[in-house]
Parts: C-alpha cells; sequence; structure tokens
C-alpha cells in the first residue's frame, strides 16, 4: 500500500471526529402539531444544540425556533408550519421551525461546542413555498407575470466562534429564478442537505433570510424555513479499523463515471475519498441506503474510498479507468 496511504489509516485508526445528529424527535407533540413557545419550553434542546424561543404571550406570537410535526401541505396560512412535503427528513415526524426577520441563532453545546457543524438538511415551509409560487396580496409571485423577473430566496449561515461573527457564510438559495432559461427556476420542495463544513470551528451557527420581493416594512416573502437531522462533530475520539465488507460494498469496481455505493450501517456515515498521494477529492455524509457517486472528473488511477461511523471505520481501493 503507497506510503502515505498507510498514514492516512494510521491516523484514522487513533483520531477521529464523533458526531452526534440532532433529529428533534425526543418531543412528543402528536401528529400536526407544534410547539411554539406557548406552553412548554422556551430554549428547544435536541442532541448538542440549543434553539431559543421568544413568544409574546400578549400578541400570541412568536420568533426564533418552533419544533413541528406538521402534515398539511396546501394551506397557506402563518398558522401552518408545515413543510411542504409534510414530514421531517426521511418521513420523520418532527423537524425544527424558524422564524425571524432579523436572525436566528443556533447554540452548539458540550462536547460540539468549539467544533465543526457537518451540515443540515433544510425545506421550505408551505406558507412560503406557496407564496412564492403563486403570489398574495401582500407579496409577489416570483418571476412576475412573464416569470422574467430575477427573484431569489436566500438563506444564509455564519458562525459565531469566541464572541465573533465570521464574514464567511455559505449560502442556500430556497427559491431561485435568476436563471436565462425560466425551466430551471426553483423552489425547494424536498429535503436537502446544506454541507457547512467550510464555516470550521463555531460557538454557535447565525441564519438570515433574504429576498427579492421587499416592502417599506422589511421583507415580503414569509421569513420561515425548516431544518433537521443537523449533523454537528464532537471531537476527536478513538476509532477501531473494521474490515470493509461489515460497513459498505460499492460497484462497480473498476469505474469509469459512477460507482454505487452501498451502506450496510443503521446510521449516517462519512465518505472519503483520497487520491494516490493522500489528497481529499471527495467528502460528504451519506444519509441514504444506496448513493451513485459521480466520479467522471476523477483522473484514472487508483484511489482510497473510507467510510466512517462514530465508532468505526473501514477502507477499500478503487480504480477509475
Amino acid at each position: 500500500m503507497n506510503k502515505i496511504f498507510t498514514l492516512i489509516l494510521t491516523f484514522f485508526a487513533f483520531h477521529s471526529f464523533a458526531q452526534t445528529t440532532s433529529d428533534f424527535e425526543e418531543y412528543v407533540i402528536g401528529v400536526d402539531s407544534f410547539l411554539n413557545g406557548s406552553v412548554g419550553p422556551s430554549i428547544f434542546s435536541s442532541g448538542n444544540l440549543s434553539l431559543e424561543n421568544d413568544y409574546n404571550p400578549a400578541w400570541m406570537a412568536w420568533t426564533g425556533w418552533a419544533i413541528s410535526s406538521g402534515t398539511d401541505v396546501t394551506t397557506t396560512e402563518f398558522s401552518n408550519l408545515s413543510t411542504i412535503n409534510g414530514t421531517g427528513y426521511d418521513d420523520s415526524n418532527n423537524y425544527a421551525v424558524s422564524f425571524s426577520s432579523d436572525q436566528t441563532i443556533m447554540h452548539l453545546d458540550n462536547d460540539a461546542a468549539g467544533e465543526t457543524v457537518t451540515g443540515m438538511y433544510v425545506n421550505n415551509l408551505t406558507v412560503a413555498h406557496n407564496i412564492i409560487k403563486d403570489g398574495n396580496m401582500f407579496s409577489k409571485k416570483f418571476g412576475g407575470v412573464t416569470g422574467d423577473d430575477e427573484d431569489y430566496f436566500l438563506l444564509t449561515i455564519k458562525k459565531y466562534l469566541g464572541g465573533t461573527l465570521s464574514s464567511e457564510s455559505v449560502e442556500f438559495y430556497l427559491a431561485d429564478y435568476r436563471f436565462t432559461d425560466n425551466a430551471q427556476d426553483y423552489i425547494v420542495n424536498e429535503w436537502t442537505w446544506v454541507d457547512l463544513t467550510d464555516l470550521g470551528q463555531a460557538d454557535s451557527l447565525a441564519f438570515t433570510l433574504s429576498s427579492t420581493d421587499n416592502g417599506n416594512y422589511g421583507m415580503n416573502t414569509p421569513a420561515y424555513f425548516a431544518i433537521d437531522n443537523v449533523v454537528t462533530s464532537d471531537g476527536v475520539v478513538a476509532v477501531e479499523n473494521v474490515d470493509a465488507t461489515s460497513l459498505f460494498e460499492f460497484y462497480p469496481n473498476p469505474a469509469s463515471e459512477f460507482f454505487v455505493l452501498k451502506n450496510l450501517e443503521k446510521e449516517n456515515v462519512q465518505v472519503s475519498i483520497f487520491d494516490m498521494t493522500g489528497r481529499l477529492v471527495y467528502d460528504n455524509m451519506l444519509t441514504n441506503d444506496q448513493t451513485e457517486i459521480n466520479i467522471q472528473h476523477f483522473s484514472k488511477g487508483t484511489y482510497m474510498v473510507k467510510i466512517q461511523t462514530t465508532t468505526k471505520f473501514a477502507s477499500q481501493l478503487l480504480i477509475k479507468q
């Protein structure tokens, strides 16, 4: 085996990052319901996350975060806290909903504080999706009458570390109508993975929304979005090197354009691919039982595919033709 490969495997055998997934399923709220601070906690905790809620009983209104199990994919009302597909990620019951005219904060707790957030799934709520699609008396239909208006609904994520807000950000378009070809315009209507590793170490994350549809009192687009299955890194731990066949299978091998990787675990796994110099050429969280990985842009040669869970990892060579 290449010497650098051996060094990589030696490092992984003794040092790796444990991960925790926050899925908000610990809240028992029944079907098609929510917690918005009117009763129960004002801070929602899941895994290594804390999400603050600010409820105003005089106005019966809230900002910050709520926990929802909404299933209503048709009603365009602000009281409908359902995602546009009516479930959490992977058909789960619960998910977290953000609402704010400014920014919402996600605090990292325990071993995740000061570490890197791997990523999370993000989705639109029914109310935001349908108003963007059709418009109403307060908000425009994205694209306008002709469909040519270059509208967007953008989620921007930054980090706080040591009390300082970073200038770096990760941007995710919840709706994007800026394409020359209107057929490419879209509104997010399913849970979509957002990679946050580029932000690096963080004590908390700050979420802000912006839109091309604005009025005298700010943004006209409903300031909602949903998150689920937030994956945090929890510091360096020891992991065990195991036989590859116990964690994953992939085919074909050799491969030229893509290979299909089967995840044999019952949890999310990190998939990393290294070239013969030890350079990382692919890194992603695998959340499905089976995923097709595109390698058309890889140079011909031999690569190492590494799969890692919270307690173990395995590796196997891949030949790109």
